[in-house]
């Protein structure tokens, strides 16, 4: 059973912006090649912003902070790179790149909450960092991004030094080892792989002497011998010898341990095919991952083609930003302010989960009573900025033969334009995919 056009559309984009594909599949592929078409830069910019500008500016709030009330030097970069980003979303063309991007940003959580060395970094680490590799190997993302200055930010590998280096025995600071049990616990391995505490602990002294320069140039990560702790370090029962080349080394074994491969299929399954994943689906993802040494390319082309992929059933609720995301692109939005409003009032403000293990991705995480109603009191509100459209027009341009007899009883027999486009974008059809 191959995929159909409508369903290709709205269950691996974003929904429909533009005239369906003539070979879902092609079209698929085609977004999982290459690095794909820049973001935009914020508007009033030919470029989007450099690290060093960041940091200018993060420098510049610790100077002068602004007057309360007012957003710093900081906030504003970042809400301009929101912005940015959203907007490119409403009128991407590549829908099912961009959803793979997302998951990876999910997947690798970093949020504006970690402070504003994360959201000074976080330009980079969308668009240099993330987005040029989720076609590439696993083990290059994982290295990017765990050597990234907005993930060595956000889970204060920064603030980590080994205790018996010179700085450490000067200082009396000591290992942090967050982002080490977050690489194995959320990025890599997962706990099914029974790594202990000696081996979050090992992976930490290993990965100590990693930070961020941010006062002058080369800004960005750099290693610092006098915070490296010495020694040789064992994780996972492999020997590392002391220096900066173990970090890469060791992110590299973990990207291409077994555990690794199947937790990350099992992750993809769960995101685009079922909140409980077919276990023959994830068996299948994890072979491709195995057989083509980590190609995130390759798992991404094989997603479309599970059997489960073609079944009409739209049974995987969609989280609040895709599905603010998906209203708006089939209303015909431009204006990304109302976007991130509207993912906000839900619950899931851009760029910022509460944990680094990221935004719930079933169901149970977004189908509470509250969260259906204010679903409800939305699709009602964003329905107003489309009274003027066809709803016939619009429920066959955004389901067309995935709409059941109920919504298309629903939108065809309302009382007015609002509340049939309501009926439309809160319709299970909408919120499913």
């Amino acid at each position: 059973m191959s995929i159909s056009p409508q369903l290709a559309v709205h269950r691996f984009g974003l929904g429909p912006r533009a005239a369906l594909p003539a070979d879902p599949l092609a079209w698929l592929d085609a977004q999982t090649i290459g690095a794909g078409p820049p973001i935009p830069p914020p508007e009033g910019r030919d470029t989007a912003f450099a690290l060093a500008e960041g940091y200018a500016a993060w420098r510049e709030h610790d100077a002068s902070p602004p007057p309360a009330g007012q957003p710093s030097p900081v906030t504003r970069l970042f809400r301009a790179e929101q912005e940015a980003w959203t907007r490119h979303l409403l009128s991407a063309e590549e829908p099912f790149r961009e959803r793979l991007v997302m998951f990876w940003l999910n997947h690798f959580t970093v949020a504006e909450r970690g402070g504003f060395g994360v959201t000074t970094a976080y330009a980079g680490f969308l668009r240099d960092v993330v987005r040029p590799r989720i076609t590439g190997r696993f083990a290059d993302l994982l290295v990017a991004v765990s050597m990234s200055p907005a993930m060595l930010y956000y889970l204060d590998q920064v603030a980590s030094v080994g205790p018996s280096s010179p700085f450490g025995r000067r200082s009396g600071r000591g290992l942090n080892e967050n982002l080490a049990r977050e690489i194995l616990e959320l990025h890599s391995l997962s706990p099914a792989a029974g790594y202990t505490q000696a081996d979050v602990t090992e992976f930490a002294r290993l990965m100590t002497g990693w930070g961020v320069e941010r006062m002058r140039e080369p800004f960005g990560t750099i290693f610092r011998p006098a915070n490296h702790e010495p020694g040789p370090k064992t994780v996972m029962g492999k020997r590392f010898e002391e220096g900066p080349g173990a970090y890469e080394e060791a992110l590299r074994f973990l990207a291409a341990h077994p555990a690794t491969l199947r937790h990350i299929a099992f992750r993809l399954v769960r995101h685009f095919i079922a909140d409980d994943p077919p276990p023959d689906a994830v068996a299948t993802i994890e072979t491709v991952l195995r057989d083509t040494d980590g190609d995130l390319g390759a798992a991404a082309r094989a997603l479309p083609r599970l059997p489960q992929a073609a079944d009409p059933a739209l049974t995987k609720l969609r989280s609040p930003m895709e599905w603010v995301l998906a209203v708006h692109r089939a209303g015909g939005t431009t204006d990304p302010r109302p976007v991130m409003s509207g993912m906000a009032a839900l619950a899931q403000p851009l760029w910022n989960a509460p944990q680094p293990n990221g935004w719930p991705d079933t169901a149970q995480g977004w189908a509470g009573p509250e969260g259906v109603m204010q679903r409800l009191d939305l699709a009602f509100d964003i329905a107003g900025r489309f009274a003027r459209q066809d709803p016939r027009a619009l429920l066959e341009a955004t389901l067309g033969p995935l709409a059941g007899p109920a919504t298309r009883r629903a939108v065809t027999t309302a009382g007015g334009a609002r509340d049939a486009i309501a009926l439309l974008f809160a319709s299970p059809e909408m919120q499913r995919r």
